[in-house]
């Protein structure tokens, strides 16, 4: 399993969702994994608010989430900056995706990943050097 993977939001979700069924599984497991890599997966400081936002809408306490959040900022994070942001510009309007997807492919190039894990973007598709796997599948 490579450690030179951006991991996208959805990924983390379906590790802590209980009620995802076999996506909870299979996120766990890859998930645990990543945890044992060395050096880390790189994710963003975006991936990790939207952790936050989207378990406490599925009810996890506020204080646990940023736990779980908190955690995860010992893996490679890409911080949010002025020109991360017109990355994520340029990649929208390149691409015509959202501009949040946009951000996140422009994260995964600032850490010059060949992977990026998602279930949003177009499994399979080369976006200039960085290709998306779903490895929920």
């Amino acid at each position: 399993m490579p450690a030179d993977v951006f991991i996208d939001t959805n990924i983390l979700v379906y590790a802590h969702d209980l009620d995802a069924g076999e996506k909870h599984e299979k996120a766990k497991e890859l998930v645990r994994e990543l945890w044992d890599q060395s050096p880390a997966a790189w994710l963003s400081v975006q991936v990790l608010q939207e952790l936050f936002v989207n378990l406490v809408r599925e009810g996890v306490e506020s204080a646990e989430a940023r736990e779980l959040v908190n955690d995860y900022m010992h893996w490679r994070v890409v911080e949010t900056t002025v020109a991360l942001l017109t990355g994520g510009l340029d990649e929208q309007e390149r691409w015509n995706i959202s501009l949040w997807d946009g951000l996140i492919l422009a994260a995964a190039r600032s850490a010059a990943v060949k992977e990026l894990w998602s279930e949003d973007l177009n499994e399979g598709q080369d976006y200039d050097g960085i290709v998306v796997v779903n490895p929920l599948k």
